[in-house]
């Protein structure tokens, strides 16, 4: 009896898993096509068809493993919101996903393509109607005044906590994130809705 050939999506999962448990076991720095293609059972030609870099490949297994959910948080106050807010895409990154951006931003150095599939990553992955769900929801508590702000303004919560991942290698804790809050994020808002 023959095996039967996988292809298209059965192929890509089996592909994507391969690469996730390859990344959660021994790093990003440690992957490669050719572990990928053996645990998964296939060649390497046909990963890199579909993935032409490791960036690609690992990116796209970060996506099929766990899709990062971020809801706005309603907790009361804009503050606390904010701080929810962070925290829930610091453990929608997870040790693995901050090991991997770290390692992408390593090799962005000196691979264009990594740093291009790290920019799609990251514009993909910003949430910028929940920021603007949580702004929302404090002018209807009269907290801040309603006004649209720039799509650079509701990414910037996103953006901090990877700058956090990306330039200092480790998901921020609970005081770094009451920081971005306090220190930048409060302060921007309300002057740039209180002009």
């Amino acid at each position: 009896m023959t095996a039967t050939r996988r292809r298209g999506e059965r192929l890509e999962h089996a592909i994507l898993d391969a690469t996730w448990q390859i990344v959660t076991e021994v790093g990003y720095a440690r992957l490669t096509f050719e572990a990928v293609a053996a645990l998964a059972g296939t060649s390497r030609p046909v990963l890199s068809r579909r993935w032409p870099t490791r960036a690609e490949l690992a990116l796209a297994a970060m996506e099929h493993a766990a899709p990062p959910s971020i809801k706005a948080p309603d907790t009361g106050s804009l503050r606390s919101d904010l701080i929810e807010l962070l925290r829930q895409a610091v453990n929608g990154l997870g040790t693995v996903r901050g090991e991997v951006l770290a390692g992408l931003a390593a090799e962005t150095a000196r691979d264009p393509d990594a740093t291009a599939a790290l920019h799609a990553w990251l514009a993909r992955s910003t949430r910028e109607d929940t920021t603007a769900t949580v702004l929302a929801r404090a002018a209807d508590r009269h907290e801040i005044r309603a006004v649209d702000l720039s799509p650079r303004v509701l990414r910037l919560p996103f953006d901090l906590v990877r700058n956090e991942v990306v330039v200092y290698g480790h998901l921020p804790a609970d005081d770094t994130i009451t920081s971005i809050v306090d220190d930048v994020l409060l302060p921007l808002i309300h002057q740039l809705t209180t002009a």
